[in-house]
Order: structure tokens, then sequence, then C-alpha cells
């Protein structure tokens, strides 16, 4: 610090210049200024000779007084002054070592995080010191070497955080082993704050020996989302936040597949609590809906819960074969059914008795799951009715009985031999059977088998082939007690044994609730056992389809996420080699959640790290660098010198006859104008000369749009057309410079191939002049791109009448405009660089018009129809810069309607092929050619 400011310097030992001032001075007080000089005619000899004025001796005071600042901030400036800079580290001779915690909790507060590391290295890079980076996120296959700051600092703009708490104790075999080669001066630990297990801090303590450690502490943690319920009443879960969060609510928004909002609850916490409720009671039809919830604000993986198909309540129908269930409620099947069920299901009982009724009128309430306890043989047209309800998607569940034993329809999973089987009687030989261990292909795998759950009487099954495939539970004596088959897109299921206690004490036991459950929880989605059509079993296997990064955003698979078994994927748990995310397919997908029921973010502790370790919280702000701002007033003052120098030397009156000092006065304005260009922002540059627009236009081929004064369309404008522009460079041999926005009504037209013009309905009509300069663009090959982003329904009479579409009409009345059609099949637009069939944008449902082309007979040696030249307008209204609109972090800014990723993606091929289109012209047409100018040429 520099007496007491938070000021410091990179060079400090420059300053001792400073001691130089008073000889400066000196020199400037002795050094006269320049003589002034008088043209001396023959004419005026006599009549001015006694008027001049004489020329001082030395400088004026505030001419040096001006210099000596000037001198003063040159080599304040070159002594490199910073503000509010970072307290130093306490380091030893040696490799240092910097470790970052990069796991979702570091998500909210990343730039801070980033920025201290980035503090870290760079003072590192200025001293050549070598360092060892790692990041606890990404497992122990990283380079545990030292290596030169500027390779660390290219890792650490790389890095991003990941979407599952940081694997810090993987680290430790990998440090030990370089801690032999190469220990550390010290350590440096940039923590999330955020406990893991205390084996990493142990492990950590042993490593650095004497060397300091130095542990950041202090981000901002997120809050996080756990256990997911969906009962009766609401959709249910809790928030979690860090004790030293100092936000006490939360607001907590559930959304479906389209992103649109469903709900939106706060959350409150109490005073010290780690951990509150937030509920949302809506009707089920709407919370079966919910695919996502989040807590606004909270950028981070851990702040989202994905809902899947076996989060949603299924709507169950029950119906009982037995005549006793009114007579004695609380001993009948349904009782136990509904008792099992009604905690993660919506329960619909028939009206009638009658089951060739009561099976049709829940069906047509739209039922999920359909529960036939002890229900015999069915109706003929009962059962043709539930096989093509179950074809499409529906799921059967059929508890055994006497009924059952005595004989039932084709609607079950196996052949059962007639009658059943007691076990335990005075007339049998068997005991009653204990369930075994589930097998590994079934829906209850990992489901713990209580030993005291017993069966005393069964139906048995006939000894098949396939019967080993088809069952998902099974006695200790290999017979089955559940079987199960696949029937088109729906599932048979069979329980072995009564709904009811009288064959087992299964009912009973929390086991039987859990495997409900499972039942329900693989109807309608990707099952875990999914049979062909002869009936035999495979084993089901999920490949990750969209996945969650660090910050809760969905992106692509990464490549070394592989498929996991819809067995092991019961058990698995965010990781990095399983990120968070939705596995499986569009028809069908299981989601993975970040926290779990006992998850928690508690307070990191450093206790074990011993005497040696230190706790700095992280800086609150950013050093400012003040060399540019040191050096711009030196310059400042520099011209300011220049000018008192012309003016001492005869003023502005000599301009025109002083042909040498005025062109250094206009050399100093010159270097003026470059220096501070600069120092100037983007858009000051921009606006400050045309000229310097006109240039850079012409050496770089650059995209343009017409700004229309709406801040939020000219934003989204700007954002689309960089976007574009990045994806031309990453995916054609095209390297446009960044777009420039265009006042319609002065800015020179001629340097764009391709205008994009956003409709703005509130916007005034252009004049006649601007009208003239447009009409002269197009003319001379410009083509214009009008967006009403008004989502356009086509129609053969054609646009319909919004605001932006008659403001658009309004602007093309007065231009020569050929007449239009949208974009045939056969057009070079559909082929300019990809194959394309439609026009996306951020929305998907106007077609792109362009001028109309001449009916050409088709033949076989053109492959498409159109002539020489470019359309000079294209027409749209699917919001094309809302589809290419990117942050400066790399996120889209806007939705697309539907959220969906491949028709963003074919947005921006749609933007290709109209940047191509209008740069190269019908080029793909003239290939026809090639064959008749290689005849002409010889070849």
């Amino acid at each position: 610090m520099f007496a007491g400011l938070p000021l410091t310097f990179i060079t400090p030992w420059i300053l001792a210049a400073l001691a130089l001032l008073p000889v400066i001075w000196w020199l400037l007080r002795l050094t006269p200024p320049r003589p002034r000089e008088i043209r001396f005619p023959p004419t005026r000899l006599l009549l001015g000779i006694d008027q001049h004025e004489q020329t001082p001796q030395r400088s004026p005071w505030w001419l040096t007084l001006l210099r000596l600042m000037l001198a003063a901030l040159l080599i304040i400036a070159l002594a490199g002054p910073i503000w509010r800079s970072p307290e130093p580290v306490q380091t030893q001779d040696g490799v240092l070592w910097v470790l970052i915690d990069n796991g979702w909790t570091s998500a909210k507060a990343w730039d801070a995080q980033t920025g201290a590391a980035e503090q870290i290295l760079t003072s590192a890079e200025q001293e050549g010191r070598p360092l060892l980076f790692a990041a606890t996120a990404e497992g122990p296959g990283q380079a545990f070497a030292p290596e030169a700051a500027t390779a660390a600092l290219e890792k650490l703009r790389a890095l991003q955080p990941r979407p599952y708490p940081p694997q810090r104790a993987e680290l430790s075999i990998g440090l030990r082993k370089a801690a032999q080669s190469n220990p550390p001066g010290a350590i440096i630990w940039l923590s999330d704050g955020v406990r893991s297990s205390g084996a990493f801090v142990r492990d950590l303590a042993a490593i650095a020996g004497d060397a300091p450690i130095t542990v950041f502490t202090g981000l901002d943690t997120p809050m996080g989302l756990k256990d997911l319920r969906n009962d009766a009443e609401a959709l249910s879960l809790t928030v979690v936040r860090h004790p030293d969060q100092k936000l006490g609510t939360a607001n907590i928004r559930a959304l479906d597949l389209k992103g649109l909002v469903l709900g939106e609850v706060p959350a409150s916490f109490t005073a010290g609590a780690t951990e509150t409720e937030a509920r949302f009671e809506l009707p089920t039809e709407l919370r079966n809906d919910i695919a996502r919830v989040e807590i606004s604000g909270e950028a981070a993986a851990g702040a989202v819960q994905l809902v899947d198909d076996s989060w949603r309540r299924r709507t169950v129908g029950l119906i009982s074969g037995q005549s006793g269930d009114l007579d004695q409620p609380l001993l009948s099947p349904v009782y136990y059914l509904e008792r099992a069920l009604l905690p993660f299901s919506d329960i619909r009982r028939p009206r009638v008795s009658d089951i060739a009724e009561a099976v049709p009128s829940l069906i047509d309430q739209g039922i999920s799951v359909l529960v036939l306890a002890d229900v015999g043989r069915l109706p003929d047209t009962t059962t043709e009715m539930l096989r093509d309800w179950i074809r499409n998607g529906g799921t059967l569940v059929r508890f055994a009985g006497p009924k059952t034993a005595g004989g039932s329809d084709d609607l079950i999973p196996v052949r059962l031999r007639a009658g059943d089987r007691s076990l335990g009687g005075s007339l049998s030989w068997k005991q009653p059977q204990h369930l075994a261990d589930f097998p590994e292909g079934s829906p209850f795998a990992g489901l713990k088998t209580p030993e005291e759950v017993t069966v005393t009487r069964q139906v048995l099954a006939e000894p098949t082939s396939d019967l080993p495939d088809r069952t998902w539970a099974m006695l200790e004596d290999g017979t089955p007690l559940v079987t199960a088959s696949q029937v088109g897109a729906g599932t048979l299921v069979l329980f072995h044994v009564t709904a009811d206690s009288s064959w087992s004490n299964l009912p009973l036991s929390g086991v039987f609730l859990n495997m409900l459950r499972r039942v329900l929880s693989v109807s309608n989605v990707v099952a875990a056992s999914e049979s062909p059509e002869d009936g035999s079993s495979t084993t089901s296997v999920l490949p990750p389809l969209r996945l969650l990064d660090g910050f809760g955003r969905f992106g692509s698979p990464p490549v070394e996420v592989t498929p996991v078994s819809a067995i092991a994927f019961q058990q698995a748990a965010a990781s990095r080699r399983t990120p968070p995310g939705l596995y499986g397919t569009e028809d069908g997908f299981r989601a993975l959640n970040l926290m779990e029921k006992e998850d928690e973010l508690a307070p990191l502790d450093l206790s074990l790290l011993g005497g040696n370790a230190s706790e700095t919280p992280y800086p609150a702000t950013d050093p400012l660098d003040l060399r540019s701002a040191f050096f711009t007033l030196a310059f400042l003052l520099m011209i300011a010198d220049a000018i008192a120098v012309f003016l001492l030397a005869g003023g502005l009156g000599r301009v025109g006859l002083r042909g040498h000092g005025s062109s250094a006065a206009v050399a100093v304005m010159i270097g003026a104008a470059l220096l501070l260009g600069p120092a100037l922002g983007p858009a000051d540059a921009q606006s400050a000369s045309s000229d310097l627009d006109a240039l850079e236009s012409t050496l770089d081929t650059r995209l343009a749009y017409v700004l229309t004064g709406n801040p939020e369309i000219d934003d989204a404008s700007a954002a689309g057309l960089s976007g574009l522009s990045q994806f031309l460079s990453e995916r054609t041999a095209l390297e446009p410079g960044s777009p420039n926005g265009l006042n319609i009504d002065s800015d020179e037209l001629a340097f764009y191939s391709l205008l994009y013009w956003p409709i703005d309905p509130a916007a005034d009509k252009p004049d006649d002049r601007t009208i003239a300069r447009i009409d002269t663009f197009m003319r001379n090959g410009g083509t214009i791109l009008f967006d009403t982003r008004d989502h356009i329904s086509a129609s053969a009479s054609g646009f319909s009448s919004t605001p932006a579409t008659l403001k658009l009409r309004e602007i093309l009345e007065d231009l020569d405009v050929p007449p239009l059609e949208p974009v045939p099949p056969d057009h070079v637009l559909t082929k300019a660089f990809y194959l394309l069939d439609t026009f996306p944008g951020r929305y998907a449902t106007s077609p792109l018009w362009v001028e109309s082309l001449e009916e050409i007979t088709a033949r076989g040696d053109r492959p498409v129809r159109a002539g020489d030249g470019v359309s000079p307008i294209l027409i749209t209204g699917n919001d094309f810069a809302a589809a290419w609109a990117i942050t400066n972090t790399g996120e889209f800014m806007y939705p697309t309607v539907p959220n969906n990723p491949v028709q963003r993606d074919y947005a921006f091929r749609s933007g290709v092929n109209i940047v191509m289109y209008s740069l190269t012209g019908n080029y793909k047409a003239d290939q026809v050619h090639i064959p008749a100018l290689l005849e002409r040429l010889g070849q």
C-alpha cells in the first residue's frame, strides 16, 4: 500500500526518478521558448518597429509546471500503479502449488474465484516462478508436474465448473508422487468453502510439510435442491443453503419441457436453519407436466432438480374380483392396495361392479396402470380392449387368488398351473418360504428383502425356457413370486400371491410399497427389462441424452460419458463418470439429479491443516491497473504543451502563413486521435469516425444490421450477428469481422453484401431520401433480410396482418420490390452450404420469402432452377437474430420455440446459407457449365 491508500506499484524502484524533477525544473527554467518570428516587409518597417513585443528570456512558470507534471505522470505510469492490489501470499522458495475447486458449488462465484487465481498466476509469471496447477473436479488424470505460469493460465481460462462436487480425495495419490520429486514451496488452495471428506485435508497437511498453506475462503455458495417428493397433495422438495449464506429466502420455479413456468413458490429459512421445504400445490395434471425445478438466480447444477416419468404421479385404476369387499372393507385386497399406492399415485375405482363396464370407464379416465386383484377370466371384449390399451403403453398388474388359481385368460405374462400351492400346512412337507434376493435384471434390484416376509400359498408357473427372463422376484426355492412380460409398449405384471394377507404377509411389509413404486416407475418410461417380440428379456442401456453443466444448463453429452445400464442407473450418483442430466432417448428417459437426500452444504473444516495454514478471504474487488490512465493523462499534457508552444510561437493568426508549424500541430492532433482511440470503448471508437468504419469494412467482410433505436432489438441483432459470425468462423473458411450497426439514414451501405433489418412496429417510416438509398443498395447487388420477428404463419394469401407486417408493408410500398415466393425446394438457398429444406429461427413456422423466379422446364443436366443473380430481398418472421444471439460467456440469450437444440442448429445453418448466398450468388448453378468450360479449354 502507498501512504495509507490501496495503491501499489509493479516496479516501485522507478519512482526514484521523481528525485530528478528539480533537475528537470532547472533545465526547463533555463530553456527559453522559441523566438517569435515577424514578417519584415519593407513597407511596414517604420510602422511597427516600436510596437513589437520582446521575447522572454525564460519559459513561463505555468509551462514549466505543466512539463514537470508531465514528467511525473510518465514516471508514475512506468512504475505500474495498481489500485487495490491483492495482499501478498506467504510463500517460500520452490515450486508454487495452486489448487482450485471447480465443482458445482463454485459456479455462482466462478468469476471471483478465477479472478483470484489469475492474479496469483500472473504474479508467478512476472516472477518467472514454476508452479503446479490442479483442479479438484478434474480427477486423477491431470499432469501433476511443474509448468510455466503461462501454461497454467491457459488451463485456467479453459476451466469450467463441473456438475458434481469436487473430488478432492482423488488427487491425494498424484499430489504425493509430485511432492517426492518437486516438494512445494507453498500451497495455495482456492476453495469453494464446502466440506467434503477430511482425508484430503489431512493428506494436504502431510504433503505440505513445512511449506505454508494459504486457503482462500468466503465464496458465495449457491443453494441446492434435494429430496424431491410427489405426494397426493403437492410436489415438494428441500432447499439447502450453506451456513454462511446470508440470504434467507429463495424463489423456486417449476418448468415444463418447453421451459414455460408452471408454478413459482417462495422458500424462507428460519434463523440459523440450513434447510427448508418448498411445495407446489398444483393439480395432478399440471404437476405431471413439470420437467425441471430450479432456484431462480442460482446458476448451478445443484440448484436444479430434473423430473422424469418415474416422479410423475400415475393414475391407477383398482378392480377387485372379491365380493366381500363391501362387507369387510378393511380386510379386502383393495384396501391394502389403496394404502400402498396412495402416497405416490391417484386412485380411481369404478362406480359399477360389472367388469365389462368398469374397465372401459377407467380407461376413459386416462389411467396409466390398472390393478386387478384376484380377477379370474375376463370377458372377451374386455380382453381385446385391455390388450390394445397395453400395446399403447398401459401397465396391467394382476394379483393371484382363488379365482386366478382356478383358471385365467391369456392376459398373463406366463402360463400357470391349475390350482395353487400350499406351504406350511398340516398336509404339506414344505415350510413357508422367504423371499430370495431380487435378480439383477429386475426393476426390484437393489431393494432389501426382509427376513420376516413369508409366503404360505402361491400360484405356480409352468416351467418354460423363458421363465427365468420373465421373473422379477422369486422365493428361496426358486419358484416365481412376480413375473412380467412386454406387450407392445406396455407391460403385463403378475404377483403370484394375493394383494391381502391371506396368502402371505408381503402386503404388510415396507418392501411391498417399494415394489409397487418400482412397478409404477417403469410404466410408460424406459423399462429396466425390455422384451422383444418373442418375449425374451434383454438388459436395457440408457445412453446420455442431455446433461447439465456446472451452471445448471443443458448441453450435449461429453464423449467421455458412456451409457449406463438401467440396473446400475438405479444406484447411480452424480459424478465425473455419470454427470447429472437425462439418460435414455427422446421417447423415454430417466433423470439423474445431483443432490441426494442426505447431502448437505457444510462449511470447510481447516483444523486438520495444522499451524502452517492460514485462511484469507477472496478479494472483494478486482485490482485496477492505473497505467493506461496515467499514460493517457501524460499524453493529454503533451498535447497541451504542444498547443502552448504553438501559441507562444505566433498563435492561430499565422496558421496559413506557417506551413511547417501547422503541419506539426496537425501531426500532434492525428497522433492524439490514434492513441486515444484504443483507450475509448468500442462503441465510442465506432461512433467517433465513420471513415474508420469504412476502412475496417473494406478490409474485412462484416455482417451488418439496421439500428432501430429500440435497445432491446438492437442488442439482440448485435448479439445474433456476433453469434452467426462466430459460427461462420468455426464451420466455414469465412472469418468475418465484428458486426456493424448501421444508421439506415446516413451510414454508407455499399460496403456490405447482406443487411439484416429487424422490423420495429413502433419505428418511423424512412423518408424518401432513405428509401432512395435503400433502393440503390438493392439495385446494385445488395441483399436485405427483413425480419418481422412475429412468428408469421405461411398462407396462400401472403402475410398475416400483424403490426410488424403492416410496418414492413409501409416500408416496401415505395420500393421497387420484385414478386416474392417462399424458397422453392430446388433454390440455391437450400444448398448454398448446407442442404436444407426449411429455414427456422427462434420460430419455425414462417417461410423464407425470396424473389420469384421464372418457371423453367426442369432439365436433367441442371441441378437448380434459379438463374444468375441474388434476390435483393429476403423476408421472414422467424426472428433469426434471437436464435443466433449469444452472450459474452457463450450462452444462448433466447430459447427457441419450441425449445429444441436441433432447431437452433438449423437456424445457424440457415444463416450460413443466407450469408454464402449473398456473397457468392448462384455459383452452385454454374457448376453445370464445368464440362463445357473444360471442353472449351481442351481438358
